[in-house]
């Protein structure tokens, strides 16, 4: 099990508290630490489920997933790097954003990708509206790489680079908790046969 050392902080990974020696002997003891592992999924209203699943499969490589029949509302739940994302049928076609607005500054969710040429590539091939831009950080010779764009519904989602960026605590408040493994649900990884082709 590997372990790291930050700059100011904590770091937690599998339930394993390292201190950094700046903090030994101070007696900081985290009382009652959130039992939270990762983020599970991301809800989307959408015009149409069948376009919306059509676009994160094809545009994302997200995989449709059968969900609890228990629902009796018309949506999808489809899971890929660790996230869900589950559309839900908007009744209120006015509660959607707009989706001809693209503002990298508004609401979005992002998709790290390690290879942002290939994802460009796709997006012009599938003739899909996006803005690029590249975030430089002069004092520690780095770049993150973006591309926003919509899904069909006007919901934003950004691609990007971000793991050249290292995260540093901003203060001595929280603890970084690393995700598992352990934080995916159980995943059957051969294919249940419902396949639509």
């Amino acid at each position: 099990m590997g372990k790291r050392e930050e700059a100011n902080g904590e770091v937690q990974r599998d339930n394993e508290k390292v201190t950094t020696k700046k903090e030994e002997g101070k007696g900081n003891k985290e009382e009652h630490p959130l039992p939270l592992m990762a983020l599970n999924h991301v809800s989307r209203l959408c015009r149409n489920v069948k376009e919306s699943i059509d676009f994160y499969t094809k545009v994302l490589g997200f995989v449709l997933i059968e969900r609890p029949h228990a629902f009796e509302f018309d949506g999808a739940w489809l899971f890929n790097y660790g996230v869900g994302i589950h559309l839900l049928q908007a009744k209120d076609e006015d509660r959607l954003p707009d989706p001809n607005h693209l503002d990298p500054m508004d609401n979005h969710i992002s998709f790290q990708c390690e290879n942002m040429e290939e994802l460009e590539q796709k997006l012009k091939d599938l003739n899909i509206k996006y803005k690029k831009r590249t975030v430089k950080d002069e004092e520690n010779r780095t770049a993150i790489d973006q591309l926003f764009f919509n899904d069909p519904d006007g919901f934003m989602i950004e691609i990007c680079n971000c793991e050249n960026l290292k995260l540093f605590p901003a203060g001595s408040l929280g603890k970084i908790k690393l995700p598992v493994d352990r934080h995916n649900p159980p995943v059957e990884m051969e294919n249940g046969g419902n396949d639509e082709k």
